[in-house]
C-alpha cells in the first residue's frame, strides 16, 4: 500500500508515518514546514522519518494547485490528510491563513483524490466543530452548526466539502474529529508543552476560566491505532439513512464522521497537577477569564469509532503525561 500523509512533519503526522513504516507500508510525506511554531521540532521529527527507506518527503504547500496536481500524479492508494493551519487562538488574528490552508488546501486534496481514483481519503476534522453546543458527551450526530472560531468553521466546511465529493464522485471519505491530542513530540503551541516549559523555567502558567475547564485528552497512540485500522475500512454508504430524518455523520454516500477521543474527562487543574508531579516542580498559576473561541468542557462519545475499528482508548492520562514529560526532558537535555 502506498499512503500519502500530508502534514507528515507535524505531531500526529509524524507518529502516524512512523507506524505505517513499521507496518511495511510505503509512505510519501508532504509538509510546508511553516513557522507557525518552532520549525526545529518539525525538522527533528522529519529527520527520524528519513531514516526509513520506504519514506520519501516533499516540502510543499498544498495551497498551490499546480504542485498538488503534480503530487497526485504519483498515485496513492490511501490519503491521510493532516496538514492544516492549526490553533483556535491564532485564527482570531490571522483568519486568512485558515481559509488558504484549510479550505483551498483541502479543495486541492479532494480534486487530487477524485482525479486519480484514491481508494480512501481520511482527513482531520476537530472536536472544535461542536462549538457552542453543551450537549455532552459530544456525538457525531450532535449539533455542529454554531462554531465559535474560524478554525472550527473551516473544519466544519471540510466535512461538508468531503460529503459533496463522496456524493458526487463516490470518493470514500472519513473525517476524524480529534479531541485534544497530546504525547511525545507534541506541538509547542499546545497547553501541555507550554505548561511544562513554563514550570521548568519558573514562569507563570495561564489558566483560562480560572482553570475551571475539562477536556477529553487523547494520547497520540490512541489516535494512530484507529487511523491505521481505518486505512482499509472504507465507508460504503448507509442504506438505512433516512432523508426524512437525516443524520450528519453518514449518508447514502461513502462518507462518515468519527470522534477520536480519550475515554477520560480530565479537569485542567488535575492535568496541571500531573505535570507538576512528573517534573518535580510546582507551577506558578495565573488565573484568567475565558478566552474567545474556547470551549469550557469537552466529553466524547466514541461508540461509532469502536464499532468501526474494534478499538477503544488504552492510555490513561497519568501514563500519557508521564511519557510526555520523559520525552520533554530528554528532548531538551534536562
Amino acid at each position: 500500500m502506498k499512503v500519502l500523509v500530508t502534514g507528515a512533519a507535524g505531531f500526529i503526522g509524524y507518529h502516524l508515518s512512523e507506524r505505517l513504516l513499521a507496518e511495511g507500508l510505503q509512505v510519501v510525506g508532504v509538509d510546508s514546514l511553516n513557522a507557525y511554531y518552532d520549525v526545529n521540532i518539525k525538522q527533528a521529527r522529519l529527520s527520524r522519518l528519513q531514516t526509513h527507506s520506504e519514506f520519501t518527503f516533499d516540502e510543499m504547500n498544498l495551497v498551490s494547485r499546480e504542485a498538488t496536481e503534480e503530487l497526485f500524479e504519483r498515485e496513492f492508494d490511501v490519503v491521510v490528510h493532516l496538514a492544516a493551519q492549526a490553533g483556535v487562538r491564532h485564527s482570531l488574528d490571522h483568519p486568512r491563513d485558515y481559509i488558504d490552508a484549510n479550505i483551498m488546501g483541502f479543495m486541492n486534496v479532494l480534486e487530487g483524490c477524485r482525479h486519480t481514483g484514491v481508494d480512501h481519503l481520511i482527513y482531520a476534522s476537530s472536536s472544535s466543530v461542536y462549538g457552542a453546543s453543551t450537549d455532552l458527551p459530544f456525538s457525531e450526530d450532535g449539533g455542529t452548526d454554531h462554531p465559535i472560531s474560524l478554525y472550527a468553521a473551516t473544519k466544519k466546511a471540510n466535512e461538508l466539502m468531503a460529503h459533496s465529493y463522496s456524493h458526487l464522485y463516490q470518493l470514500p471519505t472519513t473525517g476524524l474529529r480529534f479531541f485534544t491530542v497530546y504525547g511525545p513530540w507534541g506541538r509547542p503551541d499546545m497547553a501541555l508543552y507550554i505548561f511544562a516549559q513554563a514550570i521548568l523555567e519558573g514562569h507563570p502558567i495561564k489558566l483560562f476560566n480560572s482553570g475551571n475547564m475539562s477536556r477529553s485528552f487523547t494520547f497520540v497512540d490512541d489516535v494512530v491505532e484507529p487511523i491505521f485500522r481505518l486505512l482499509n475500512r472504507r465507508p460504503a454508504g448507509d442504506s438505512a439513512w433516512d432523508s426524512n430524518a437525516p443524520t450528519s455523520s453518514s449518508s447514502t454516500a461513502p462518507f462518515q464522521l468519527l470522534n477520536i477521543g480519550g475515554g477520560e474527562v480530565v479537569e485542567l487543574k488535575y492535568f496541571v497537577e500531573l505535570i507538576e508531579q512528573n517534573l518535580g516542580q510546582e507551577a506558578v498559576k495565573e488565573l484568567l477569564p475565558m478566552q474567545p473561541g474556547d470551549i469550557p468542557a469537552t466529553s466524547v462519545d466514541t461508540t461509532k469509532l469502536e464499532q468501526s475499528t474494534s478499538f477503544s482508548p488504552r492510555v490513561t492520562i497519568e501514563e500519557g503525561i508521564r511519557q510526555f514529560c520523559d520525552w520533554f526532558k530528554a528532548y531538551h537535555s534536562l
